[in-house]
């Protein structure tokens, strides 16, 4: 996400550093109207000229992280022609550049001049964004690396270059040199790397193995939602197997499925196995429904309280020393003793 990508990162924040303007009047709630004579034309350019205030960039951002809305409805394609009625802007405050290094314990699976590959539990944000202001991978990184830091961009800071939803667990690799940063944004962009993510899921696939191809966009009807799009968004892929079925053999209860990623997406995983009717236990926002009686039990004494998908696996040839990285990482606590009890599960 992302890999199943992190949706703490919103592309419509503002982010000052030096040399940035106080955009303190810039945030709060805009609403402008579009009249007739202006339709035909791109919204983002006719809604900046409506708001000189904002930049033609920044009503992009906006509308890409869904905060962009006429007559109620989220706005999807900054591109889109605009259409009469009344459109309504909300633009978050500014997040500062610069976060603050806090003593924050990691679980170091490789680390070197380069790159640093982290265990990240759930619950933990990879960088700071609204509501998730401290207490992130970027904090704890920023204190343990320290001066290892040599920069990315000019800036002593960790490069990240992939992401991992806040309340998904597992294999993250960051960058801690611009070389390493520019490495290691090819190997993604080639689809050079493996990621393998561990799933447990209600119910299971039709099919033992098998692919989602399907293109992913925020929600036009909840912005803190992705959602499987006939035209636009960008094209997502996901390979599936199902490794453990729960429960009946015919009708399983629950599955536990490898996911292996060629794109990385915002929540890609957790959407396209919505799409396939088994998503990811405890899922607040894809779940679509509560699982069998005897799952929730499980659940409820396993103590996972988020989504069940982990970072399982991440693989690929150090951007520097050419040299071939592999790591694993278990089931944690929570997902392990799921599993332990899904693995219990009588046929139904």
């Amino acid at each position: 996400m992302t890999s199943d990508a992190t949706s703490q990162d919103d592309p419509s924040s503002d982010v000052l550093g030096d040399g940035d303007e106080d955009q303190g009047q810039a945030y709060g709630e805009r609403v402008v109207t579009i009249e007739e004579e202006a339709v035909g034309g791109r919204v983002d350019k006719v809604l900046a000229g409506l708001l000189p205030e904002l930049s033609r960039a920044r009503i992009q951002a906006l509308i890409a992280g869904g905060r962009v809305s006429r007559d109620g409805v989220a706005l999807a394609d900054a591109s889109a022609r605009a259409q009469p009625g009344d459109y309504r802007l909300e633009i978050p405050p500014p997040i500062a550049a610069e976060p603050q290094a806090e003593a924050i314990p990691l679980s170091v699976l490789f680390e070197d001049e380069h790159l640093i590959l982290v265990d990240k539990p759930a619950g933990m944000a990879v960088h700071p964004a609204p509501g998730s202001e401290s207490g992130t991978l970027v904090n704890a990184l920023l204190h343990h690396c320290g001066a290892s830091l040599s920069g990315i961009g000019g800036v002593a800071r960790p490069g990240i270059v992939h992401r991992i939803d806040k309340d998904t667990s597992g294999v993250i690799v960051v960058a801690k040199t611009d070389a390493a940063h520019q490495g290691l944004s090819a190997l993604f962009a080639a689809h050079d790397i493996e990621r393998v993510y561990t799933a447990l899921t209600r119910g299971s696939p039709r099919a033992r193995s098998g692919s989602v191809d399907a293109a992913i966009a925020r929600s036009t009807s909840d912005r803190k939602k992705m959602a499987i799009v006939r035209a636009g968004g960008r094209r997502a892929v996901t390979y599936y197997s199902v490794e453990a079925v729960y429960g009946a053999a015919d009708k399983p209860l629950a599955a536990r499925l490898a996911c292996r990623l060629e794109t990385g997406r915002t929540h890609q995983i957790r959407v396209h196995l919505a799409s396939l009717g088994c998503p990811c236990l405890g899922d607040p926002t894809y779940g679509s429904g509560p699982p069998a009686e005897k799952v929730r039990a499980a659940i409820a004494a396993s103590g996972l309280a988020r989504q069940a998908l982990h970072a399982a696996v991440l693989g690929f040839r150090h951007p520097v020393t050419g040299q071939n990285l592999r790591f694993e990482s278990p089931l944690p606590p929570d997902m392990a003793a799921l599993e332990a009890g899904l693995s219990l599960l009588s046929p139904a």
